[in-house]
Parts: structure tokens; C-alpha cells; sequence
């Protein structure tokens, strides 16, 4: 989502923010979503365990 998506959900109020929330939560329940459902959660699940790569990381691993 570009940043001017961002601005233009924040001017939303609380109702439509829900709608457009819902409509999301509909959207990523669809099968073609699944991978990326998956995926989300595994990081949560490492972002619990403190299992996340910093920039430097990312940096060191690519060799630059």
C-alpha cells in the first residue's frame, strides 16, 4: 500500500476504518492468501522468540 493509501485510511472515520477492515480480514481469508497468512504468522512467532534479523544482518548475509 503506497503512503498515500496510508493517509487517505487515516482520514477515514472509526466506521469506515472498520469496514475497510473487515473487507481486508474477508480478502486474506481467500485461499490464494493462505501462503502469506502463513508466512505472517510464523514471523509473529519468531518475533516472540526474539528470532529476527537486523538490518545488519540482512546486510552481512547478502555479502555487501
Amino acid at each position: 500500500m503506497s503512503k498515500g493509501n496510508i493517509s487517505i485510511l487515516n482520514k477515514l472515520d472509526k466506521e469506515d476504518k472498520e469496514k475497510v477492515s473487515y473487507f481486508i480480514r474477508l480478502l486474506m481469508r481467500q485461499s490464494k492468501y493462505r501462503k502469506l497468512r502463513e508466512e505472517i504468522s510464523a514471523r509473529r512467532e519468531e518475533i516472540k522468540k526474539g528470532e529476527t534479523l537486523t538490518h545488519d544482518d540482512i546486510w552481512d548475509e547478502l555479502d555487501v
